[in-house]
């Protein structure tokens, strides 16, 4: 036993060293900003990229710091550290500290006596671009160099890779380093008016967002045009943005291996640049010029960009494509600090079909929302704003009106109640495999709604599972399936109604603000006022039934004859409740078709 103990004593020692520490609490390695993983640096050439928005910097500043891998989609990393230190003094405390641009990515440290000096990976997950801003101190040294420790795998990292020398404003700069890239400043606005609509279709190929706009006239149009000119095409993009305007030429409609095109606002002017995207990541600004006519415009909240691109280009491997084939159009918006962009804030708006640039003039439609997320949207909603609250009203108000009606030998209420909430288990697992179709997996920025989707889901199964071994009515334990049932079933329906009043607000299907949260009250309330209208005619029609009384000749008891009571008040209430389930049916209609016909115009 002893030796035991021994052996775990020596264990836990020995794998203290090698320790990883996948979640970035790395501020042991603050100071030579080598990883603790017991082998040595490679001595191969970093194959990552160390990229800033501007070269100079004064008191106070941000400078939007990226990390990314040399050869977009050739490879990743998993951990990383970041800090800025007085250039020409690698061994110096760190200078200013650091913003977040991502927190799900990326941390802060402490190293030193200042907070948020460093910035370090939250998990080993892979990654191919990682971005933050560096916050200049007041009393900065002349010249700033960022320096980054990048670990692929555990044996495989690379120490202080030297990223680019910044340096303060007045002093003479450092030239770029072979890791470091610069945009231009932005240039003059020679734009005196704002794009037009005019020749959508005839002269030039639009997109707009919503349908027919013009952004002369309306602030909110998102628009996208493009003129063949010989042997290039000018485009005009604009939009109400709070920091930046884009558009991507697809193969496809899923994000990545794009052509990517920004409009980025920088203070009071517009940086205009071609990038690349490579999956789900931040664009990476192409390392040659290839747009000219560069114009830009800020007005009432609009960012408007006007440039001109080759139809063909050498540039292929910097992720351009050729003008003359055939692409997908998207088009997004979305925040931006100090020049950097945040993940747009709403689905990208989608054209219906591909368009080689080009071809005629032709005036295109779009969409935000993927048919995928569409045909979810409406197969959660007809499972449960129809099928389910038509078989929960079935039986719980109508078992007793038709108790000796029978289809295929089994009670007709138990028939229409059995047969609904069936359709409505195939329409829920229909519908809730889609977004993951659509994903590839789970979504990360869809908040609580997949999770009460989850639930949902497994509760309607469930239901069913549970009903097939249900005992028999005169059995002992029948109350205990009752309870479960409608426990199940109340809890089920609650969480798919809050589920409902979420599904509008997703980036992948957002319907305009209120009308459908609007629709969805109105339903909610029509369904409560349809079951207690329900239950106060039932429970009137009892109130009015005469008791019959019968009495024996050799006993003085008092024998309630309940068959003749239910027959009186089936007479009196039926009818009335019949009218009120058409009324009812004739609303859930008319509530899903006004939802449906939303989710189809997005």
């Amino acid at each position: 036993m002893l030796a035991l103990h021994l052996l775990s004593v020596v264990v836990a020692l020995g794998m203290g060293p090698v320790s990883g520490f996948s979640n970035g609490k790395v501020s042991q390695a603050c100071g030579d900003m080598v990883p603790v993983h017991g082998s040595e640096s490679s001595p191969l050439p970093a194959p990552y990229n160390i990229s800033v928005h501007t070269s100079t910097f004064g008191p106070g500043d941000n400078i939007t710091v990226t990390l990314s891998v040399a050869i977009s989609g050739s490879g990743y990393f998993k951990g990383f550290l970041m800090e800025a230190r007085e250039a020409g003094n690698p061994t110096a405390s760190p200078v200013g500290s650091f913003i977040l641009v991502n927190p799900a990515v990326s941390q802060l440290l402490r190293c030193g006596r200042t907070q948020g000096s460093a910035v370090s990976h939250t998990s080993d997950s892979k990654k191919t671009e990682v971005q933050a801003l560096w916050e200049c101190p007041r009393n900065p040294p002349e010249k700033v160099q960022i320096l980054v420790t990048v670990v692929h795998k555990y044996k495989e990292f690379w120490v202080k890779v030297p990223g680019p020398v910044l340096s303060l404003k007045g002093t003479t700069p450092e030239p770029p380093s072979p890791s470091a890239s610069t945009t231009k400043p932005p240039t003059p606005s020679p734009l005196p008016s704002p794009f037009t609509s005019v020749g959508c279709g005839g002269s030039k190929s639009c997109l707009r967002d919503p349908v027919g706009c013009d952004p002369e006239a309306d602030l909110h149009c998102f628009f996208l045009s493009f003129t063949p000119e010989g042997n290039t095409v000018l485009f005009e993009l604009s939009g109400p943005a709070e920091g930046y305007m884009s558009f991507a030429l697809s193969l496809d409609k899923w994000m990545g291996d794009d052509d990517v095109y920004l409009c980025v606002r920088d203070g009071e002017g517009v940086n205009i640049d071609a990038a690349y995207v490579s999956g789900r990541t931040h664009p990476v600004l192409a390392e040659k010029d290839v747009l000219s006519e560069r114009a830009w415009r800020l007005s009432d909240g609009v960012i408007q960009c006007r440039f001109r691109r080759n139809v063909r280009t050498a540039q292929q491997s910097d992720g351009r494509f050729n003008l003359d084939q055939s692409f997908f159009l998207f088009l997004a918006h979305g925040r931006a600090e100090n020049g950097a962009i945040h993940r747009h804030d709403r689905q990208p708006l989608i054209s219906t079909n591909q368009k080689v640039l080009t071809s005629t003039p032709e005036d295109l439609i779009g969409s935000r929302s993927p048919l995928m997320i569409k045909f979810h949207g409406a197969l959660m909603l007809v499972a449960w704003m129809f099928t389910v609250s038509t078989g929960v009203v079935v039986a719980r108000h109508f078992r007793a009106d038709w108790p000796e009606r029978t289809v295929c030998g089994q009670k007709m209420w138990f028939q229409v109640h059995r047969s609904l909430m069936a359709v409505s288990v195939a329409l829920t697992c229909a519908g809730f495999t889609l977004p993951f179709i659509y994903r590839g997996g789970w979504s990360k920025h869809a908040g609580p709604h997949p999770y009460l989707g989850s639930t949902v889901m497994a509760l309607s199964v469930i239901q069913p599972a549970v009903a097939f071994i249900r005992p028999a009515p005169d059995s002992s334990r029948r109350y205990v399936f009752n309870w479960m049932h409608l426990g199940t079933g109340i809890a089920a329906q609650v969480l798919a109604v809050a589920a409902m009043f979420l599904g509008p607000q997703q980036q992948a299907i957002l319907l305009p603000s209120p009308w459908p949260t609007a629709v969805l009250y109105g339903w909610v309330a029509w369904l409560v006022v349809t079951h207690l209208l329900l239950e106060l005619l039932t429970r009137r029609s009892l109130a009015t039934v005469h008791s019959f009384h019968y009495f024996t000749e050799s006993e003085d008891k008092e024998i309630l004859v309940t068959q003749v009571e239910e027959e009186l008040r089936q007479k009196q209430a039926t009818p009335y409740k019949k009218i009120v389930l058409a009324v009812f049916l004739l609303g859930n209609v008319t509530f899903l078709a006004v939802l449906l016909s939303t989710i189809a115009n997005v």
